[in-house]
């Protein structure tokens, strides 16, 4: 997540955790190597400071609650400091009228079309069946693909490319989907300088009179975003924001702590390219796998909406207590397809971000399903006990899956090595002890 920025503030956090003694010299090491991490990301420098100068205070003046050592208490202070910079509350997207209509605003190559799209299929999940109206009118092709995007999730599209007149689009997409529950309406991107593009954008929302325009922004433009946003909020009421190309974005910090500025909350944040790629935005959760925290609540959410809740539970609660088998190994192959890359959730678990074990982030889906195969040829005390599998046991299940011995033990290896990472991270937190429990207290 947002790439170097998350390393050097995982690396930071680690250093800190290690230290021995917490004394003015050590609080000002890590001040400047947060001042240094986050201004690296185009962070605002006067935000900068004054994020810097309150960890700094607190750290230096507060004294630490009972039972939580100097060191924990720092981490704490730069934890909640980091969650306050971007707002501390998450905002929920409320339903609550029928229909309830989403006006789309952005510029030209924001990833407006394909946020929709990510928008959808959350709603999906959600229970929902919303419906979409194409009021872009401008660039070409703009129909075209928000059909392909609306018939391969078997949404419904109301627009028609013949049809110049936005405006008159969105009273006849309104008509035609009185009775939908939610209406998203994709209009056209623009930039602040065109005055006719934002008069259309006026005369939109007086007829839609949307229960909440969701503005666009792409993450890569920094602490530009904070001007784009003012200007769209100058002409329309922007109600919520989403932040597109967090993954691995140079600039993504600058363009969250930009956005957060302006008051219009960021609601949902887009982590990747997959249509599923998408996810509420939750400072606290954010923050504590940008620090390297990881995100149980999150990878927990993830998994339930792939698997049964209860074998969701058993998978993570054995991934954290070092209980890993390869039948949980099964469980979880079985959710990667809809959870995001193995890199990606093993990212959310306390800890282990940035210790994630070589075969784990070259992991490819031919490999996967080849793993699944001769995992399908194990009997199930071989998968509950994995250190029975000698010899004699490699041959049968190679022959039985059709492959290779050195397969087999490949994905043993495979096992071994990702056990080996994840085991006793649930109990020790980043820095042993009581961390444990203060992580505790973080995901809670």
């Amino acid at each position: 997540m947002l790439g170097d920025l998350g390393k050097n503030l995982t690396n930071t956090m680690k250093k800190l955790a290690g230290m021995t003694v917490i004394d003015e010299k050590t609080i000002k090491e890590v001040v400047k190597d947060i001042q240094r991490a986050l201004i690296q990301s185009d962070v605002n420098i006067q935000l900068v400071l004054q994020l810097s100068k309150r960890i700094e205070d607190r750290a230096l003046n507060e004294k630490p609650p009972k039972g939580i050592t100097p060191r924990e208490h720092v981490i704490t202070i730069v934890y909640e400091e980091m969650v306050n910079l971007l707002g501390s509350e998450p905002h929920e997207l409320e339903i609550n009228e029928k229909p309830f209509k989403i006006m789309f605003l952005g510029l030209q190559g924001s990833g407006k079309t394909t946020t929709i799209g990510k928008l959808c299929r959350f709603l999906q999940k959600k229970g929902f069946s919303p419906a979409v109206v194409c009021t872009d009118t401008w660039r070409p092709a703009a129909y075209e693909q928000l059909k392909q995007l609306t018939e391969e999730m078997q949404i419904s599209l109301y627009g028609d490319p013949n049809n110049k007149d936005a405006v008159d689009l969105a009273t006849k997409g309104l008509k035609h989907f009185k009775n939908q529950k939610i209406i998203i309406f994709d209009t056209a991107g623009r930039h602040k300088e065109e005055k006719d593009l934002l008069d259309e954008m006026e005369k939109l929302s007086s007829v839609i009179e949307p229960n909440e325009s969701m503005l666009v922004i792409d993450g890569t433009i920094g602490q530009q975003a904070g001007e784009q946003a003012k200007a769209f909020a100058s002409t329309t009421d922007v109600g919520s924001i989403i932040i597109t190309k967090l993954d691995g974005s140079a600039k993504g910090g600058g363009a969250l702590s930009a956005v957060s500025e302006i008051g219009a909350p960021i609601k949902f944040i887009g982590t990747g390219e997959k249509v599923d790629d998408f996810e509420p935005f939750d400072p606290d959760r954010f923050i504590s796998r940008l620090l390297g925290m990881g995100d149980i609540r999150t990878l927990i959410e993830k998994a339930e909406e792939v698997v049964d809740e209860d074998v969701a539970a058993e998978t993570m609660n054995n991934m954290l207590s070092g209980k890993f088998t390869i039948k949980d190994m099964e469980n979880q192959f079985a959710m990667m397809n809809k959870m995001g890359p193995m890199k990606q959730i093993m990212n959310m678990i306390p800890g282990l971000g940035g210790k994630i074990p070589k075969e784990a982030s070259q992991m490819t889906e031919d490999k996967i399903n080849m793993y699944k195969i001769i995992m399908s040829s194990m009997s199930e005390y071989e998968k509950e006990n994995p250190k029975v599998i000698k010899q004699s046991r490699v041959m049968r299940i190679a022959k039985g899956s059709g492959v290779k011995n050195e397969e087999v033990k490949d994905l043993l290896k495979y096992y071994n090595n990702t056990k080996k990472a994840m085991k006793g991270f649930g109990k020790r937190g980043m820095g042993g002890g009581s961390m444990g429990r203060l992580m505790g207290q973080f995901m809670r």
